[in-house]
């Protein structure tokens, strides 16, 4: 049975056009506050947001997320940032050990940051903005850690951008459902290609239709391309340096 909210998380689409409109205070501050209200483990909160909206800074983020030009467009742009700098100080406090090493932790971290922003974007499009993840951000953490002066055990994970939309973008088809959502049990190999080619079909045509031709994979074929080479190796020396020293 649909109702208002699941049509609106039904109707996500990435906006990456933005009219002049600035946001309202009130607002992006009612979109900050959902956020912090996303679930966290144990409570542990471990993420922190930085707000730009300061033009030359949204400039160089866009150079670092790869000359993505919205990212100096839109009016305010997000960066969530996953943080045990915060929790550190917690430990000082109490002159209690700091044993931060661990891949749960770091899971942890990933998981409140992701959730906060989703949290966000979703606060965002209720009040009529639009929005889109930035991942580019990863492609240079150390500079962006210089431009943003992020302390140690703070790592950059994504990006958002926030403003009014000046488009309406076709909705990319999602994997089939019965291939994503199991009962009881993972469904058989053979179930899940089954689903995974027709999933080509679809998102074959969406792209030939979308792109007058010029594009003609679908989705599995852009994955096993995605996934045939290493993708920011250096993540792991910035982690380490960031004071997670995992084993």
């Amino acid at each position: 049975m649909r109702n208002n909210t699941v049509d609106l998380l039904q109707s996500h689409r990435s906006i990456r056009r933005y009219t002049d409109k600035p946001i309202p205070k009130e607002i992006l501050e009612e979109i900050l506050t959902s956020a912090q209200w996303a679930p966290s483990s144990h409570h542990v909160q471990a993420y922190s947001i930085i707000v730009v909206d300061d033009h030359e800074k949204k400039k160089v983020l866009s150079e670092v997320a790869g000359s993505q030009r919205y990212v100096a467009e839109c009016q305010v742009f997000l960066v969530f940032c996953a943080d045990f700098y915060r929790l550190s100080l917690t430990s000082e406090m109490w002159d209690s050990k700091f044993e931060v090493d661990e891949v749960e932790n770091l899971l942890v971290a990933g998981v409140d940051t992701a959730l906060a922003a989703e949290n966000a974007l979703i606060a965002a499009r209720s009040y009529g903005l639009g929005g889109v993840m930035i991942g580019g951000i990863r492609n240079n953490p150390e500079r962006v850690k210089e431009l943003l002066g992020l302390p140690n055990y703070t790592i950059p994970i994504m990006g958002m951008c926030l403003g009014y939309p000046n488009q309406e973008p076709w909705q990319k088809p999602r994997t089939p459902k019965e291939v994503v959502v199991h009962y009881n049990q993972y469904l058989p190999k053979e179930k899940i290609i089954e689903g995974l080619e027709r999933y080509e079909e679809i998102s074959s045509d969406y792209y030939k239709r979308r792109t007058n031709g010029a594009r003609q994979e679908g989705w599995t074929k852009q994955m096993a391309q995605y996934l045939s080479n290493p993708r920011r190796v250096h993540l792991k020396d910035f982690i380490k340096k960031q004071g997670f020293n995992f084993e």
